[in-house]
């Protein structure tokens, strides 16, 4: 490796640490210029897809929720979502709602986990959470105390917290009673809290000064964040119903990866995640997330990926007001499950997982067969490449790109430090003047 304006070097990462898989990270360089980026998934493919063959219909919301311990809620939901719009099956807006909780409980488990195990120690000079707890243990627990509500959410609607049982097409086995829920209303009133704390903390890391002009694309749904279906939008113009995702989009093989690449057809790399959702649904995040995105400053779109913590964070907010509603207005629904009528036929669907748009791609009921395009490798964009990946293990938490977020003309939000106290935004009094520092 030589170094100097016009020097030509590779770097070479063996071993990507803190990312779901197995990868690694080569970087190109000619005579001072970035020539290439290679993002090398080397994980040897699961064959998920293959296990689908031949099941029957019913069992592919167990089988694709294997595929990730973290947010295996997202792949039981776009599987039933594509099977469900096979069969020309509708689902009761109880059940749906049902679900929307389930899946406000992957949100803040999983967000969570990124930020304070994955993302935090980077920002705050540590190797790993292990090493920042001996610093910051009552962050760590902070953090942690807040995924156990998530994993609880999770468990009472899904059975269990990991790789939960009870969601099946059409709805679930069993729905909750209003008893079973009432223990998950008190632990979430204490998570909301956590969560403003949490985004109050991110908002005072320091942000490298970067951005992007990649288009960000998800789910689109004008009644309220997207999460369960909707359009597929992007910040370049792209509308088109969740069945358009083949016509727009491409997947390619590569040399150096076992993930697939993908690109829109006109050529243009894209990023899905945290920052795609608000730059496409930032109107339609209401209550007190939708309040502090205004009064923390925030702006439409965020194009600096280090600041996409801020928007999980956020997120996390969201999701534990919209954990609060569906609980606060919940009637058990009449059935568990609505009545299938099993036919040779074609679905698609998607849903927002954590980490981006997840989509089933053409879902064919008899004989059966699916595939799976999972949002983080297609969340990983370079110069050259944007890694996409269908059966392949998902990797990338602190790799995921995100959007935008410039609050100021600086990249560091003024909001305090981590210890510092109550500054930043306080649910109760709105957002705090910061002393200069």
């Amino acid at each position: 490796m030589t170094h100097g304006r016009s020097a030509s070097r590779t770097v070479r990462v063996g071993g990507l640490a803190r990312v779901e898989g197995e990868g690694a990270l080569q970087i190109d360089v000619e005579d001072g210029e970035l020539r290439s980026v290679q993002l090398q998934i080397y994980e040897p493919p699961r064959f998920f897809e293959a296990f689908l063959r031949g099941r029957s219909y019913t069992e592919p919301p167990d089988i694709t929720a294997r595929i990730c311990g973290i947010c295996p809620v997202a792949y039981q939901m776009s599987a039933c979502l594509a099977i469900e719009d096979a069969l020309g099956a509708v689902i009761d807006e109880p059940l749906r709602q049902l679900r929307r909780l389930l899946y406000f409980g992957e949100w803040i488990e999983s967000h969570t986990l990124h930020i304070y195990l994955l993302h935090a120690p980077d920002f705050l000079g540590y190797p790993g959470a292990i090493e920042m707890a001996g610093d910051h243990r009552g962050l760590v627990e902070q953090g942690l105390r807040l995924k156990k509500v998530g994993n609880e959410v999770i468990e009472t609607v899904g059975g269990r917290a990991i790789h939960p049982v009870n969601v099946r097409v059409g709805g679930f086995y069993r729905v909750p009673t209003r008893e079973d829920l009432r223990p998950l209303r008190s632990s979430l009133d204490e998570a909301l809290e956590l969560a403003v704390a949490t985004t109050n903390l991110v908002m005072s890391f320091e942000f490298p000064d970067f951005s992007h002009d990649h288009p960000y694309l998800a789910l689109h749904n004008p009644d309220e964040y997207a999460v369960l279906g909707g359009r597929i939008a992007s910040t370049s113009g792209l509308d088109a119903p969740v069945a358009g995702f083949g016509d727009h989009i491409r997947e390619e093989q590569v040399e150096w990866s076992t993930a697939l690449h993908a690109h829109l057809l006109e050529g243009a790399h894209y990023l899905v995640g945290p920052l795609a959702r608000y730059a496409l649904n930032r109107a339609e995040l209401g209550g007190l997330a939708g309040e502090m995105v205004a009064s923390l400053g925030l702006p439409e779109v965020i194009t600096n990926p280090f600041q996409s913590i801020i928007v999980r964070a956020i997120e996390v907010v969201h999701a534990c007001e919209g954990a609060i509603s569906v609980i606060d207005s919940y009637e058990p629904p009449p059935s568990p499950a609505v009545q299938l009528n099993p036919a040779s036929a074609v679905g698609h669907g998607a849903s927002e997982a954590p980490r981006g748009l997840l989509y089933h791609p053409p879902r064919r009921t008899s004989p059966p067969s699916s595939t799976t395009c999972s949002p983080t490798s297609r969340s990983i964009s370079t110069r050259t490449t944007h890694s996409s990946c269908r059966d392949v293990s998902t990797w990338s938490a602190a790799m995921t790109p995100a959007s935008h977020v410039q609050p100021t003309s600086s990249t560091r939000p003024s909001t305090g430090a981590p210890g510092d106290g109550p500054r930043g935004w306080d649910r109760h009094r709105g957002r705090q003047p910061v002393p200069p520092r």
